[in-house]
């Protein structure tokens, strides 16, 4: 496993957990960094953490809007999660292709939740990567 796909699954661990527990993810994740009961944290999990915090609002906007027939608080929290990181890499990171983001919120969904998720996982995803130049034009 790549190190950038054990960041992605870093940070769904950590947005997920901030979820359950109703706190801020990098507030979560600032207290992790310092700790030594947990391994290293790497820079592109605390990179990935900061940016579904910092556009949260306009990615869960966009999840709903996507997420035909599926609320936000209907979906499994840990769906929630990977389609927050698969966005916030989608659309902010310039360095990830649309397709490596889909493919590897995917592969996070069939590790970590059910087996009707990689499916839903991509579907969102997939609607949201045709409109994906649009929305960056106006981010």
């Amino acid at each position: 496993m790549g190190a950038r796909t054990k960041a992605r699954k870093r940070a769904v661990d950590v947005i997920y957990e901030a979820d359950q527990r109703g706190v801020d993810a990098v507030t979560l994740l600032s207290d992790r960094v310092g700790s030594t009961d947990v391994p290293p944290i790497n820079e592109y999990t605390v990179s990935l953490v900061e940016g579904v915090t910092a556009h949260r609002a306009r990615i869960d906007d966009l999840i709903s809007e996507h997420s035909e027939g599926w609320t936000l608080q209907r979906m499994p929290a840990v769906d929630r999660a990977v389609l927050r990181v698969g966005l916030y890499e989608l659309l902010w990171a310039a360095d990830v292709p649309d397709a490596v983001a889909i493919d590897e919120a995917v592969e996070l969904a069939k590790g970590l939740s059910t087996d009707d998720s990689p499916r839903f996982v991509n579907g969102v995803l997939g609607r949201i990567a045709v409109i994906a130049d649009q929305l960056r034009a106006v981010l």
